[in-house]
C-alpha cells in the first residue's frame, strides 16, 4: 500500500513539504493557511502532521490517532 497524498483535495505530501519549507509552516493549521487540503475526510492528517515532523512523503503503514482534536 502506497499513502502518499490527500485523497479529497489530490494534494502529494511532497507538495505539501514544498509549501511547508517555503512558508515556514510547522503544523497542520499554518499549513492549511497556504494549501487546502485535510478538510473533507481528514485522513490525510496524521500522515501530514509525520511528514511535518519527519519529512517523509510516502507511507506504506496506516496511521491512526486517538483524537484529532
Amino acid at each position: 500500500m502506497r499513502i502518499d497524498r490527500c485523497l479529497c483535495f489530490q494534494r502529494t505530501f511532497a507538495e505539501l513539504k514544498a509549501v511547508a519549507a517555503q512558508t515556514g509552516a510547522g503544523s497542520v493549521e499554518e499549513l492549511q493557511r497556504h494549501v487546502r487540503f485535510g478538510l473533507r475526510c481528514r485522513l490525510c492528517l496524521p500522515y501530514v502532521r509525520r511528514m511535518l515532523q519527519t519529512g517523509q512523503t510516502v507511507f506504506h503503514e496506516i496511521i491512526q490517532e486517538a483524537s484529532d482534536s
